[in-house]
């Protein structure tokens, strides 16, 4: 039996077992991984006080923290949640646990390119975040595939940066808003490739080039030395589907202080409807969601809110 149970083990949720252990509350940390897709990222400097770092180093910092403050972790695959009284049941692929309260931090999953070689190339070539990688690229050649908004973005972002970048989009037209489409338009460092789509990821221990297929099946080899994956990403949401609320890209929908429709369930980071999905944001959201379990825990037990994060006693 846990005060509070965290699903999800990435900024959010290691953030969340900072806080919750401070506060001493018996706290559990389920997920298949550390660092979710900040682990990824193999350099990261946009993180307030940190010059420079890889991202599972700073992910093993926040797990190694959390340790320090008396959390849990156990790597392992929630497949249920479900409420039973006033207690939660989460039942993972090995073990059931029961807690008090408990936090969805398991992130959103990027939607994957589908082409060959995307997986040997992970974060050696292949990203999914350009606000996080693009700065890599200063004067590199770079792809960006997608046709939303946030492919337009990226590619803007990356014109700033690289000395090239190509638009690659399987349809005919962007889906994205006029003003940013003029502007991608509008800059001679992009060049769109419509009616297309990446074959297959190419290189040695990075990557060196991509094969582009169009809808004619002729297919061109680009010499590239990073690829963006803008195609969107999902949350899977059936795990929590019938418990919480959610908007229309089934993300968890909370309030400012984290909660969700159902008492006792609170959300941070990428999962949620927060519009920001940046390291130092999943952090904040992951110390608000603990305290408000705090309080929540403290006030159905009759002790009062929670103060401010200056001690470790309950």
């Amino acid at each position: 039996m846990y005060d509070v149970i965290i699903i999800g083990a990435g900024a959010a949720g290691t953030t969340a077992a900072i806080y919750a252990a401070r506060r001493a509350l018996k706290t559990l940390v389920i997920s298949k991984d550390i660092g979710g897709q900040a682990a990824l990222t193999s350099h990261i400097e946009n993180y307030p006080g940190v010059d420079l770092t890889g991202g599972i180093d700073l992910m093993m910092k926040f797990k190694t923290q959390a340790e320090k403050f008396g959390a849990t972790f156990v790597f392992d695959q929630v497949n249920e949640v479900k409420k039973e009284g006033d207690k939660f049941l989460i039942k993972t692929s090995h073990e059931g646990y029961e807690s008090t309260a408990v936090i969805l931090a398991f992130g959103l999953t990027p939607r994957d390119l589908g082409a060959a070689g995307e997986d040997k190339f992970r974060g050696r070539g292949v990203s999914y975040c350009a606000t996080c990688d693009g700065p890599l690229y200063k004067n590199k050649i770079t792809a960006v595939v997608g046709g939303g908004n946030s492919a337009l973005d990226a590619a803007l972002l990356l014109a700033k940066i690289a000395s090239q970048v190509y638009l690659i989009h399987r349809g005919e037209a962007f889906r994205g808003e006029e003003i940013l489409i003029s502007q991608v338009k509008a800059n001679e460092k992009i060049e769109i490739i419509f009616n297309s789509e990446v074959k297959e990821v190419k290189g040695d221990k990075i990557i060196g080039s991509i094969i582009v297929k169009d809808k004619q099946n002729a297919e061109r080899e680009i010499k590239v030395n990073g690829v963006f994956v803008e195609i969107g990403h999902e949350v899977k949401a059936d795990l929590i589907r019938n418990l919480v609320k959610l908007n229309e890209k089934n993300e968890i929908v909370i309030n400012a202080n984290c909660e969700t429709s159902e008492p006792g369930i609170f959300a941070a980071g990428d999962v949620t409807d927060m519009v920001y999905k940046q390291i130092v944001i999943s952090a904040g959201e992951g110390a608000k969601a603990a305290l408000s379990a705090y309080s929540y825990i403290q006030k159905k037990s009759g002790k009062g809110a929670a103060g401010i994060d200056w001690g470790t006693k309950k």
